[in-house]
């Protein structure tokens, strides 16, 4: 115990207990929301299933020009980026219950979702600031664990809450805000840090990034924008509406998907490291082809459950290992620009794939939507197998380890495994 928290005096400790304090309440507030925001849109808004696909697509307009919003606040220090993220965030789930149509929901849409897809970048910058780069995947991994427990935390709490009565949709939105403004005080008095160092100064980021040696970084955050979008879009609104599930049975599924997501988590982190992005990438991608088809074409709802939770478990390991390889191929000034860049052209496709889908949806079954998200992931596992971190380095990284030499890891970050 007296070991313990004499690493929490540490500025990597605190680092770490902050970072997890955010990440938990953060989890909380996002789980509790999806968990009941497809029936609230069904139920007391009326929105039809092209209506999901638009909101959707409406929702990740900030994602889009996250990178322009970046670069505005480019002077500001991550941890103050993020605080102010989580702040909109708040406002935006905290006054989502007020609405009453799809037109009077859209600015709440779009403000939580500014602050939800700059916590995104932020989040992962954040996290390998806090360690070496050989252990990223593990801190990411433990973070990832972090954010299940907040979410499974949510999903009891809203399936309690609506068995019995205690929670309505709109005092649930109300919960959420009030999390989100949890993990915006946390993050505030995250320390400025580098490799597990601390710095007196936050370091330093560019404005904006986009460079041909981070081109397949930006393939697989472009691919994964279509796919996820795709699932994320359609997904829970085929079990409410093909399925008729309600909301304590959508809760279920999730709490199942989370509880094996907060057990695995490290275990993906630490796979990431051991094994590399290049396999475990591959190895994810094959599990979202067997999960979509089989959303797709087998109309059974214990199958169509089983895909979801399939899913959902695998789903962190693509950011995991997209962040950990880009960090091995960009220097330290432009991982937190190339993460919002790589965001950016992945809602770039997430904005247009939910309109095209949810326009197909008035003609076709809900299958196809499915199918095409299966060939995303085909796309994917195509570009992992080009993914090589040690040859594909950029020239500013290879000039940055000639300068700096390659150091041993900090003693302080010896714990952050």
């Amino acid at each position: 115990m007296g070991a313990g928290l004499a690493w929490v005096r540490t500025p990597v400790g605190r680092g770490f207990a902050l970072a997890t304090i955010a990440t938990a309440a953060t989890g909380f507030a996002m789980a509790a929301q999806q968990n009941v925001v497809a029936n609230y849109f069904q139920d007391e808004l009326g929105l039809k299933g092209s209506q999901f696909g638009y909101i959707t697509a409406i929702r990740e307009i900030p994602g889009f020009l996250l990178i322009f919003l970046t670069a505005l606040f480019y002077r500001l220090s991550l941890p103050r980026l993020t605080a102010g993220a989580l702040v909109l965030l708040a406002i935006g789930y905290g006054f989502f219950g007020v609405s009453n149509s799809f037109w009077t929901v859209a600015p709440w849409v779009v403000l939580s979702s500014m602050g939800y897809h700059t916590w995104l970048q932020t989040q992962s910058a954040l996290g390998m600031s806090l360690t070496v780069e050989s252990r990223s995947g593990s801190v990411l991994g433990r973070l990832a664990a972090v954010n299940s427990a907040g979410t499974l935390a949510a999903m009891l709490v809203v399936l309690a809450g609506f068995q019995y009565g205690w929670l309505g949709f709109r005092s649930t939105f109300a919960l959420c805000g009030v999390l989100a403004l949890v993990a915006a005080v946390a993050i505030v008095g995250f320390p400025h840090m580098h490799d597990g160092e601390v710095r007196a100064e936050a370091v330093r980021r560019e404005r904006i990034v986009f460079r041909r040696e981070y081109r397949y970084y930006y393939l697989l955050s472009l691919l994964d924008g279509a796919r996820q979008q795709i699932f994320f879009s359609f997904g829970l609104w085929v079990l409410v509406n093909h399925f008729r599930l309600d909301v304590p049975r959508i809760s279920a599924i999730l709490l199942a998907g989370t509880t094996l997501g907060m057990l695995t988590g490290p275990w993906i982190g630490r796979m990431v490291d051991e094994h590399g992005e290049r396999q475990m990438l591959a190895i994810v991608n094959v599990a979202y082809v067997v999960a979509l088809v089989g959303y797709a074409l087998v109309d059974n709802v214990v199958v169509a459950v089983l895909c979801y939770v399939t899913y959902t478990l695998v789903f962190p390991l693509s950011h995991i290992g997209a962040a950990t390889y880009l960090r091995k191929v960009a220097t330290s000034d432009e991982i937190a620009p190339s993460l919002a860049m790589g965001l950016t052209m992945q809602h770039a496709a997430a904005i247009v794939v939910p309109i095209a889908t949810g326009y197909v949806l008035n003609f076709v079954g809900y299958q196809w939507p499915f199918l095409v998200a299966s060939g995303f992931a085909c796309l994917t596992f195509g570009v992992t197998r080009r993914l090589s971190p040690e040859t594909q380095k950029s020239p500013r990284r290879l000039a940055e380890e000639a300068q700096a030499g390659r150091g041993k890891a900090p003693a302080s970050v010896a714990t952050v495994r």
